[in-house]
């Protein structure tokens, strides 16, 4: 121990310390950022804010980080939210030290905890400090938008997200803990990086009566897990419900009712009373690493019980998201998207923290000046010309994105749903490159309209992942679950290098012809909505939503006949005359169409049948119609030779059977193409 005290002489806090110091692994460059800001350099930070989910490692980066200040000769001050809570009185009582102290080093940890502060203490409390103090933040959210766009604070704030340790530090940290070599690897594979987990599965393997060298982990140390991290529960009921807070992204009294129906309000009430759950305005979730295991041990111990929870949980949400339209619709949206989180592609394109840190708002007349300046600011002059054209057009089609407590936009977007190519192509070169391609890959019919994303801007981090980032992605969603005629739609994305993985993830494809406007060059991308409804693409990742990213491809999602009117009419004649013929009928369109795809019938030939037979039969509802069900039936569904032996046995002259037979079949066409595009009752 040359040139170092004997841990013996200091006490048990100095044996503790040192202790926790040889233990610590990693986080090499938050150290680092930490030993720049104590030397007080030109560039240095005065407030180092470290931000990450529950077990990330924050507080034993804050104890550490501690353990530096005083071996540079600095006092330190401490304070935990977990006990002044949101109280600016217990803070400033805690933290008063700090004030009068010369080089002192304030510690805030749990700050989550304190967050209804923030603005008293970036605005009042910090400003009182000496001006060679130094603070560092640790909670599991960054500093709110007011701070990380303070000007007074923009050479003084540094941020830090904490991620998982990276390989060689997870494999350090089980060394440190003793795990052996040889049973590491499933360990790692369980928790990743995730410094709590994999210093729970540590104790857990090192404790086992098993882990000596050459013992290899198997499944049951998730249920050891969960036994240290939950404990046991009163019944199955309880747990089942656990499980679904732990896989929904929040859980309220009506989700776990839809569910689990029975004793849905006091299993909630149970939930309630729990320390690893948490509450906020949208309803409970735990920890994350609670959630973690949770969702993991189900997902590995009862797959099938683990997607008929999941498909519940869904079925519910979309219920919601399809009747609702304001805030709320965002938040469903945002839930709807967690559960992909599984998949490997949703986590780097949503923060899902859209709701903290923003909100949307219908457009006022007196937004419009911040609109047109967050266009200039990160578009170019050009593209605010055209969100003045528009503006002034379609003042509702814009969406603002205000700060949660100032109002102060903070972003917007427009939602276009156009039904001509009048409607400002000649203005607009993102519009008519719109038009040009639906034009081209799939003309409208009537009644159907094309919906684009025309502008998606965010001064503060330009279409990248954020809180207002998130807010425009779920409205988009919403959109495209919520339209009832959907045909196409349309989003014009500024970098499609970095968002490519996520539009391939949601099936829209890139438009050929990028189009520039002002000093920028954009990417369109399309969706046909008629060719491959929302049903089926919701269920094209439903094996990566649930059980990872196993396979390389997504299912393949079958996709519909989009057929004009005359096509349309055309498959119509040719299904009634291939009525009794199967093998005919399974080749015509329209069993690919949403006449057959909306039914219920497993077989599309069966549904078609059953569509057409409705047809017909509906003309019977009319008095002055019936007698034109009766000369379809006899030609087509009593499956007669030839045309003259239907008039023959309809008793009518063939010149009177031919002309009924035109105008029935006329009008069973018109019924159909209204069910095709609007799906209409035929009764109606």
């Amino acid at each position: 121990m040359s040139g170092e005290e004997d841990p013996s002489r200091r006490g048990l806090g100095g044996r503790l310390r040192t202790a926790r110091q040889r233990g610590f692994v990693g986080r090499a460059d938050e150290r680092a950022l930490f030993r720049s800001a104590l030397d007080g350099g030109p560039d240095a930070c005065v407030v180092l804010f470290l931000h990450g989910p529950g077990g990330i490692g924050k507080s034993a980066l804050l104890r550490r980080l501690a353990d530096d200040a005083l071996a540079a000769g600095r006092p330190v001050v401490r304070v935990d939210g977990r006990t002044v809570g949101p109280s600016a009185d217990r803070f400033a009582d805690e933290a008063r030290t700090a004030t009068t102290t010369s080089g002192a080093v304030l510690f805030i940890d749990a700050f989550e905890r304190s967050e209804d502060i923030e603005d008293w203490l970036r605005e009042d409390f910090l400003p009182r400090l000496p001006a060679d103090a130094l603070v560092v933040v640790g909670g599991r959210n960054p500093p709110g938008t007011a701070w990380r766009t303070d000007l007074d604070w923009a050479d003084s704030l540094r941020v830090v997200a904490l991620r998982n340790l990276p390989p060689a530090d997870a494999e350090a940290l089980l060394d440190a803990r003793g795990v052996p070599a040889g049973s590491r690897d499933p360990l790692l594979d369980f928790a990743g990086g995730h410094p709590l987990a994999l210093s729970l599965a540590a104790e857990v393997t090192v404790q086992d009566a098993g882990g000596t060298s050459g013992w290899t982990p198997d499944r049951n140390v998730v249920g050891t897990l969960l036994s240290q991290l939950v404990g046991a529960v009163p019944s199955a009921a309880h747990r089942h419900a656990l499980e679904v807070c732990a896989h929904a992204y929040t859980t309220t009294e009506e989700l776990l009712r839809a569910v689990l129906p029975r004793d849905a309000g006091p299993l909630f009430d149970w939930l309630r009373t729990l320390p690893y759950i948490e509450a906020d305005a949208r309803g409970l979730f735990p920890h994350d690493v609670v959630r973690d295991t949770l969702d993991t041990d189900l997902r590995w111990r009862d797959p099938q019980g683990y997607e008929a929870m999941h498909r519940r949980i869904r079925a519910y949400l979309l219920d919601r998201a399809r009747g609702s339209s304001g805030p709320d619709a965002l938040h469903t949206m945002g839930a709807l998207s967690y559960l992909h989180r599984h998949g490997g592609v949703m986590p780097d394109f949503v923060t899902w923290r859209g709701e903290r840190d923003a909100r949307e708002d219908a457009a006022r007349p007196t937004d419009k000046a911040a609109v047109l300046a967050m266009a200039r600011t990160t578009e170019g002059e050009e593209s605010a010309r055209l969100a003045d054209f528009w503006f002034d057009r379609r003042p509702g089609d814009f969406r603002i994105h205000r700060h949660p407590v100032t109002e102060e936009p903070l972003g917007f977007m427009a939602w276009l749903r156009l039904t001509s190519p009048d409607d400002g192509s000649t203005h607009d070169p993102v519009v008519a490159t719109a038009w040009r391609h639906t034009r081209a890959a799939g003309p409208l019919r009537p009644g159907e309209e094309i919906a684009l994303a025309r502008f998606m801007v965010n001064p503060a981090s330009y279409q990248r992942p954020s809180a207002v980032t998130d807010l425009i992605q779920m409205r988009i969603l919403s959109e495209w679950l919520r339209a009832e005629h959907p045909a196409w739609s349309y989003l014009v994305v500024a970098d499609p290098g970095f968002w490519a993985p996520q539009m391939d993830y949601l099936d829209q494809h890139p438009v050929q012809d990028p189009v520039t406007v002002g000093n920028r060059t954009y990417t369109l991308y399309a969706h046909d909505w008629r060719a491959v409804p929302p049903a089926p693409w919701l269920d094209r990742h439903i094996e990566q939503e649930l059980f990872g990213p196993r396979a390389t491809t997504p299912a393949p999602t079958p996709q519909l006949a989009v057929l004009s009117r005359p096509e349309f009419d055309t498959a119509v004649d040719g299904a009634l005359r291939a009525w009794h013929r199967p093998e005919a009928l399974r080749t015509n369109p329209l069993v690919r169409s949403r006449l057959a795809t909306d039914q219920d019938e497993g077989d599309p030939v069966a549904a078609l049948r059953d569509v057409l037979a409705d047809a017909v039969d509906g003309l019977a509802a009319d008095p002055r119609t019936e007698h034109l069900r009766r000369v379809l039936t006899t030609a087509y569904l009593r499956g007669v030779r030839t045309q003259e032996a239907a008039a023959e046995r309809l008793g009518l002259p063939f010149s009177t059977y031919r002309r009924h037979l035109a105008r029935g079949t006329g009008l069973v066409r018109d019924r159909l193409w209204e069910r095709e595009l609007h799906g209409v009752a035929l009764e109606q």
